[in-house]
């Protein structure tokens, strides 16, 4: 085992003892010497999430990064939503109330168009959207923001990440510039993930939980990121993570979710991550600045 590996690994176990390592990686995704801030589902405390208002207010805040969630309709258009169902962020209840259980999947596009996904937050954004993904692509783009973008559900939607590549490159999103700076994809499966990663080796991956250290050496094999929630994550399982080199040859990075409170953010700051993300991205970029 390489020393760089097995020094953090003996932190991991030890719960987060101190250990000496080479320097820690320059937080590639900041471009900076400090943790990236990104504007989790747009800036979502103060816009309804995953819609384009939310990334609107992110960029009004001047956050460069911003994450949504891609899923697929029945007529086969991958739109942004978290949830499997309509239920949460929208009045489907309400437009098409014998369809239940109102999941994306069972509706089309044009149908999904219909619904109101932002009085559920505050009357003044109603008449908000469920965007389509290449309707967010050209609002990211007009915005001059970067994207860590999440496949969800994958295995509700066969085939969604070639669907995935195939409108990013259609949007110029595979080119050289948003390869190195701009794109992160990320996934809670490990299969999509590798299935990104072997489709287009030139995208920047991620593998969204908390996979055990033992097991990072083969997630490293796919994946440049392992994004953990940051009540589960350590000094030492950072320290693991930075350990291991990804497919492009550079030490493995996280991203960790979802801080909300200052606390946090300085907590999370002293693990030595890459990045944070959050609903409230000014709370914790005051934080950070802070600390």
């Amino acid at each position: 085992m390489h020393a760089r590996v097995a020094a953090a690994t003996t932190a991991a176990l030890l719960g987060g003892a101190v250990v000496i390592l080479p320097s820690s990686p320059a937080h590639s995704a900041t471009g900076s010497g400090g943790p990236v801030v990104v504007s989790h589902r747009g800036a979502s405390a103060y816009a309804p999430e995953n819609t384009l208002a939310a990334i609107d207010r992110a960029d009004d805040m001047d956050f460069r990064w911003v994450e949504n969630d891609v899923q697929r309709t029945k007529d086969g258009v991958l739109v942004v939503i978290h949830d499997d169902t309509l239920t949460r962020t929208t009045n489907v209840e309400e437009v098409y109330p014998r369809r239940a259980p109102w999941k994306v999947k069972d509706f089309t596009a044009k149908e999904i168009s219909r619904l109101d996904a932002g009085s559920w937050f505050a009357r003044r954004y109603a008449g908000a959207h469920v965007p389509t993904l290449k309707q967010y692509m050209d609002r990211v783009s007009r915005n001059h923001q970067k994207l860590v973008m999440e496949i969800k559900n994958p295995e509700l939607y066969p085939g969604i990440e070639r669907q995935t590549l195939k409108l990013l490159n259609s949007a110029g999103w595979l080119d050289a510039d948003h390869l190195k700076n701009r794109l992160i994809v990320q996934s809670f499966s490990p299969a999509s993930v590798r299935t990104v990663h072997n489709l287009r080796p030139g995208v920047k991956t991620a593998l969204l939980g908390t996979p055990s250290v033992a097991d990072l050496s083969t997630y490293a094999e796919f994946t440049d990121q392992i994004n953990s929630s940051y009540t589960s994550i350590s000094t030492g399982y950072v320290a693991a993570i930075h350990a291991f080199d990804g497919p492009h040859g550079k030490p493995l990075e996280i991203l960790t979710w979802t801080v909300n409170d200052t606390a946090a953010a300085r907590r999370v700051a002293g693990y030595d991550v890459d990045g944070v993300i959050t609903n409230r991205p000014d709370v914790v970029r005051r934080a950070l600045s802070a600390y």
